[in-house]
Parts: structure tokens; C-alpha cells; sequence
């Protein structure tokens, strides 16, 4: 009896063993960046990508650019914002990588402007979620705020819009992946990227753009790995939403393009950017009237 106990026991401590445990994202310790990291993002610039941009609205293609600003800096772990004096606030500094993702296009005689800040952390110990999260949306009618920050356990979401029925909101979320966050874990560490079914708070451009519920939806992730492009592809069936992103893969891991799809006039339609051109520059020292020749050197016309 004894002899059966003990195989028992050993048989299910080694079925346990043999089983991939299912851990939370904010559990992941795996973390990697490449080897030539710091010699790309510590160099005193950021890199700025200009594409073409073809976005779905009002149940029409409107012709536009995005850009894309990815930089490192210091951040404040306590305050969730760019230190001022890092090296006088060590104990409170992280680094993060900022990407700030803008799109400019018009819709007939009004224009719209976008844009959405992630930061992520380079170093993270466990947690690899972004710890802040802000998308803004201006237009002629109005315009609309939200921001997430990362606490222990949680999201903290605060919402600010001009129409009655979404109005001022705060609340909280549970701790999910941001489909907005993906994109700096592409620069950072692609093999990261979720896999499979997950739970996920879609593109926050998205949902204020579309006036969907602030909430966790239910995600296929896949990445399609190719010999110059590996395509991340983002399935939400409950919205008939898909997104791919394409980037190469290798350090530094550059987006080269992107489709997103949903239903938008009563079809299926595709929103679509695709690469103009990148170029490394410490733009916040570029603000003279002389410096305006970086716009064309990046195509940029809005």
C-alpha cells in the first residue's frame, strides 16, 4: 500500500511538471532585449517613421500620414511621468521607451488628429505591462481623452468626452494586455508577444473613434514569422475586427506597415498605412524655423 502511495504520488508530481503552466502576463520574467539595444535607443535620439496612411471613416477612405516616435527616457515610477532630473531621483527612475503614435487626415472640410503615447518599460522585473497609457482625438466637434495607468493589480482608466452619453469616466480594470502596448513589445522584445486566445483591451484610437465599451475583449493573437517580415495579426471576433503589423525581424525590429479591418458602412473596410520614411534625430532640439526642413525630409505635409 505504502509502495502504490509513493508511485501515485511521483506520477502526479511528474504529470504537474510535464504541463506548461498558464501565468499571467504580469508574471513573465523572461524578458530580453538585444545585445545592440543601447547603442541604437542610448544614442541621444529617436527614431521617426512617416507612412502613408489610408483611414477608414464615416464609411470612406480618407488619404492621411501617421508617424510613429519611439525614444527612450526616464520615467517616474511613483508619478507615471517623464522625470525631470533623473539622476536626482534615482530610486524613483525607470526606463521606459515612449512611443508616440499620431495620425492626421480630414474628412471633408474638418480635419482630425490623433495621437497615442504608450510607455513601456525596458527592464521590467516581472510586470511587462505598459505603465501608462494616454490616447487623445481632436476634431471639429469636439474632442476626447483617456489614459490608463499601471497599479499593482490593476488599470486605472480616466475618460474626458464631449458627447452626452460617454461624458466623464473613471473606473477600474483588471490587469489585461493593451492591444497599444504590443507595438512597443515589438520594439523591445517581440518574443514576448501573447499567443493564442487572450483577453485584451483593443487600440484605444479604436474604441474612441468607434464608441465601443471600455472593456476586456476576447483576442486570437498569432505571429506569422517570414524571412524579412514577421506579421503580427490580432483577431477581436466580437467587434469583426482584424489588425496586422508588419516588422522586420531583426533588431531593431522596424515597423514597416499595418492593415486594420471592421465593419464601417455597413461593409467591411480596411484602414491602411504604409512606410515613407525614417530617419534618427533629437527632434526636441529641432524648433527653429530653419529645422522645418526635417518635415520634408520625412514627407510630411499636414
Amino acid at each position: 500500500m505504502k509502495n502504490i502511495l509513493i508511485i501515485t504520488f511521483l506520477f502526479v508530481l511528474f504529470q504537474g511538471c510535464g504541463q506548461k503552466k498558464e501565468q499571467a502576463p504580469q508574471e513573465l520574467i523572461s524578458f530580453s532585449i538585444d545585445q545592440n539595444f543601447g547603442d541604437y535607443w542610448y544614442q541621444g535620439k529617436a527614431e521617426l517613421t512617416s507612412y502613408e496612411l489610408e483611414q477608414v471613416r464615416y464609411g470612406e477612405k480618407r488619404k492621411g500620414e501617421a508617424v510613429l516616435i519611439f525614444v527612450t527616457e526616464d520615467f517616474s515610477k511613483s508619478k507615471q511621468v517623464k522625470l525631470d532630473n533623473p539622476s536626482a531621483n534615482s530610486d524613483d527612475a525607470e526606463k521606459v521607451m515612449k512611443l508616440n503614435f499620431t495620425k492626421k487626415f480630414n474628412t471633408g472640410i474638418y480635419p482630425y488628429s490623433i495621437m497615442t503615447s504608450v510607455f513601456a518599460p525596458v527592464y521590467p522585473k516581472s510586470d511587462l505591462h505598459a505603465r501608462k497609457l494616454t490616447t487623445s482625438v481632436q476634431e471639429w466637434c469636439g474632442h476626447v481623452f483617456m489614459q490608463l495607468n499601471n497599479e499593482t493589480n490593476q488599470y486605472n482608466l480616466l475618460s474626458r468626452s464631449y458627447f452626452e452619453s460617454e461624458g466623464d469616466l473613471e473606473m477600474s480594470l483588471d490587469k489585461i494586455w493593451l492591444e497599444d502596448e504590443l507595438w512597443t513589445l515589438i520594439r523591445l522584445d517581440p518574443a514576448q508577444i501573447p499567443e493564442g486566445e487572450i483577453k485584451l483591451l483593443p487600440s484605444t484610437q479604436y474604441l474612441r473613434l468607434k464608441h465601443k465599451d471600455l472593456k476586456a475583449y476576447t483576442a486570437m493573437i498569432k505571429v506569422l514569422k517570414n524571412e524579412h517580415l514577421n506579421e503580427l495579426k490580432i483577431q477581436i471576433p466580437a467587434l469583426e475586427r482584424k489588425v496586422s503589423i508588419f516588422y522586420q525581424n531583426k533588431f531593431p525590429y522596424d515597423i514597416e506597415s499595418w492593415e486594420e479591418s471592421y465593419p464601417e458602412g455597413g461593409e467591411i473596410m480596411t484602414t491602411s498605412a504604409k512606410l515613407k520614411k525614417r530617419i534618427m534625430l533629437d527632434y526636441w532640439k529641432k524648433n527653429s524655423v530653419q529645422d522645418s526642413t526635417f518635415r520634408k525630409e520625412l514627407s510630411l505635409g499636414y
